[in-house]
């Protein structure tokens, strides 16, 4: 319960080590130290192919001034995630979500409806008019669900979006956000933010929806202003207003786009 802090990533750390002895000589030498709880530090985990940094995500007052971000959650096998979200989300609130290939992998939407949760579900609408009424009924849930398109290693959400309502709903709307995101999401600074979900994410995306942008044809921005394009709407997400809203689970695996 609560925040995960540097000893349960630590935990998390040694239990994926004990899989092989291989992993266990390579991870001893992160987790040689033990620091104190509220010890700001930056450790790596290990993941088949990569390593990864465990990046800070919650605002946090540093003792020499300054503010870092911390992660709110941290789950190392994503068949956990699920459990995690009905673990925040109580019984009877009201769910909704953006479009989101990471709570798609996840089976999240089948588990909510299965535990009778009110969802408020734009694929259930009969008619275009009815799709967009229930889009504008989302902006009121307890709850949306999503992913970012990158996060930076100092914490900072990056999301690019075509209609807009995925990130209307991150800036203002629903009580609360969780964000799930896959390691793959993590780039170094918002720089690479924005190259990333430029040249790769948004080509990616647009060849699931359409074939009438220069991207969808060659893989790479072109920077277009044609109607079909879906970076219309470029939201930064610095701190969260009002505290807590926000809520990012970071999974130790690569998902979604």
């Amino acid at each position: 319960h609560g925040v995960t802090e540097v000893e349960g990533v630590i935990d998390a750390i040694r239990n994926q080590a004990e899989k092989t002895k291989k992993d266990a000589q390579l991870i001893s030498t992160l987790v040689d130290q033990t620091n104190k709880i509220g010890t700001i530090v930056q450790t790596m985990v290990e993941q088949p192919k990569f390593y990864y940094k465990v990046v800070p995500l919650k605002i946090e007052k540093k003792a020499k001034g300054g503010i870092t971000r911390k992660v709110a959650y941290y789950v190392s096998d994503s068949k956990d995630v699920a459990a995690k979200v009905m673990e925040l989300i109580p019984a009877g609130a009201s769910v909704s979500w953006g479009g989101t290939t990471t709570v798609d992998q996840l089976g999240i939407k089948k588990l909510l409806a299965d535990k009778g949760y009110k969802l408020i579900d734009r694929d259930t609408a009969k008619s275009p008019e009815e799709r967009e009424e229930i889009m504008h009924q989302a902006l009121m849930s307890d709850f949306f669900l999503m992913s970012s398109n990158a996060i930076t290693e100092d914490g900072e959400l990056f999301n690019i979006d075509g209609k807009g309502n995925r990130v209307a709903a991150l800036c203002y709307g629903p009580k609360n956000i969780l964000i799930i995101a896959g390691m793959n999401k993590i780039v170094p600074d918002m720089n690479a933010a924005y190259d990333k979900v430029r040249n790769y994410t948004s080509p990616v995306n647009a060849m699931r929806f359409c074939d009438a942008t220069p991207c969808a044809k060659t893989g790479l921005c072109g920077d277009c202003l044609s109607p079909q394009s879906i970076c219309a709407q470029f939201v930064e997400t610095r701190i969260c207003k009002p505290e807590g809203r926000i809520k990012v689970i970071l999974v130790g695996e690569d998902l979604g786009i």
